[in-house]
């Protein structure tokens, strides 16, 4: 099976983390949710897959393009 990187779309600090290693998640489910100018932005899987890892932790700064998690497709 190989690893898809998820990433940000936006710069901001990770508010909170919704999902954990091992999680099976549907398309469009959230992973994290970042926060950026007041706002909760949620960064959502992109397909129905396994959360392999996540490489952030609340209160983390992020910017466009980071990668915070690994996802594998189910």
């Amino acid at each position: 099976m190989r690893t898809a990187d998820v990433k940000t779309d936006i710069t901001g600090k990770v508010w909170k983390i919704e999902a954990a290693p091992g999680d099976q998640l549907t398309e469009d489910q959230p992973i994290v949710i970042l926060e950026s100018m007041k706002m909760e932005i949620p960064v959502t899987a992109p397909v129905d897959c396994r959360v392999v890892e996540i490489l952030v932790a609340e209160g983390d700064a992020v910017t466009e393009g980071d990668i915070i998690a690994r996802i594998v497709a189910v």
